[in-house]
């Protein structure tokens, strides 16, 4: 079988199976994994014929993909902040989204020198290994309770050579013991009974990094309620939320004394982010760790 006819057997498998927008995108992403080439080589050699342990494994592939197993599963990669990360069923898949976090971060460490940033369930490392890409004077502890998450968190840093990050397992604030310019999240957002859970790539991904509460907000609660003790006077709390989370994120924040609070739109017009400035009279630290 020849690479054309492949991908046009592959299209139409993946339309039938109602992954109709990303069809062509996905078929030729799922047929380069298999070859080791780039999406490039399909166009420049459509006549090039598959031998049959690839045609065999691009078969399976396709039958995982129709079955609900998501792209970067498959694949085992996903571009974040233009740096390819190892992901696998143990990590939430990094979405565009997030990317705002990101840069919201890089926005309230602009004018420090060497800050110190906790990263709060980090899952694959993604914002992590992003915020230490961009600023490797920034001295970033990225933790998560999950061992197989900061394997593969672990293994991207690695990949990517940044010797600004140090990981931790803990639960929330479980063993944190320093002060931060910064700590920022995406934590579990989304109410336990909502419908979106079984939609999509969400089914697949781990309910621990997705689900928090019947109302979504469980874990945002607690990180909000903790962060003090584990701020500098001037430091920043900036977490991730649902989109209609806005409001109820900025009253939590205003509940417990944060300054300066601000939500921020992503690129859809949704309040995707929150943030606000350590209250006035930061908590000592807490005798017990902080769990979920």
């Amino acid at each position: 079988m020849r690479v054309d006819e492949a991908l046009r057997a592959a299209r139409e498998q993946l339309r039938q199976a109602g992954i109709d927008d990303a069809a062509r995108l996905e078929a030729e992403v799922l047929l380069c994994d298999i070859l080791g080439r780039e999406r490039s080589w399909l166009y420049a050699w459509p006549e090039a014929c598959l031998d049959a342990d690839q045609r065999r494994r691009y078969r399976t592939a396709l039958e995982q993909r129709v079955a609900g197993t998501p792209l970067a599963y498959l694949t085992g990669r996903r571009e974040f902040w233009s740096l390819s990360l190892g992901v696998t069923p143990a990590t939430l898949i990094p979405r565009a989204e997030t990317e705002l976090l990101v840069e919201q971060a890089l926005r309230l460490i602009r004018d420090l020198t060497a800050p110190r940033v906790l990263e709060l369930g980090t899952g694959s490392g993604c914002i992590a290994c992003a915020l230490a890409s961009e600023r490797p004077d920034a001295v970033i502890l990225a933790s998560d309770i999950s061992h197989a998450a900061l394997a593969v968190a672990e293994r991207n840093i690695r990949d990517h050579q940044l010797d600004n990050i140090a990981l931790s397992r803990g639960d929330w604030f479980e063993g944190i013991e320093q002060r931060f310019d910064l700590i920022l999240s995406n934590p579990p957002y989304i109410p336990s009974g909502d419908p979106h859970l079984r939609r999509g790539d969400l089914p697949a991904e781990p309910d621990l990094a997705l689900a928090s509460g019947a109302s979504g907000l469980d874990a945002i609660t607690h990180i909000v309620e903790h962060a003090p003790a584990f701020l500098h006077a001037t430091g920043w709390l900036l977490f991730e939320h649902g989109y209609d989370q806005g409001e109820a994120a900025r009253a939590l924040l205003r509940r417990q004394g944060y300054r300066q609070i601000a939500s921020k739109r992503d690129l859809a017009g949704n309040e995707r982010v929150s943030l606000g400035g350590c209250p006035e009279s930061p908590a000592a630290h807490p005798t017990a760790p902080a769990r979920r």
